[in-house]
């Protein structure tokens, strides 16, 4: 059981890591407009931030195996969405497009 005197620093360490953890969540980066662009977002991010998907360059067929793996693995996507998910990955991340400059979270700067 906490003593009263342990409990506050605990409970501290709790307030500030979900208020950081809030603020990591804030500034995921959007994914690009497109027809199934928030049920993406939706499925993708409950496991990982947004920028592990703006960082993919992968063909079609490898989108395909990566959105099963993921399924697999538990991202709820409705099987009636799975090809739409595939299309619109393939297209606005494919290998042949440059990946965008990576922005590390928490640092504010500016070069």
């Amino acid at each position: 059981m906490c003593s009263s005197s342990r409990f506050k620093p605990c409970a501290c360490a709790a307030a500030i890591l979900c208020l950081a953890g809030t603020s990591l969540l804030a500034q995921s980066p959007e994914l690009p407009p497109g027809p199934v662009q928030a049920k993406v977002r939706t499925a993708c991010t409950e496991c990982h931030d947004s920028r592990i998907i703006l960082q993919q360059r992968l063909s079609k067929q490898s989108w395909s195996r990566e959105v099963d793996k993921m399924i697999k693995w538990g991202a709820l996507v409705d099987s009636n969405d799975r090809n739409a998910f595939i299309d619109y990955l393939s297209i606005d991340f494919p290998p042949d497009k440059a990946t965008e400059p990576s922005q590390r979270a928490g640092l504010g700067r500016k070069k």
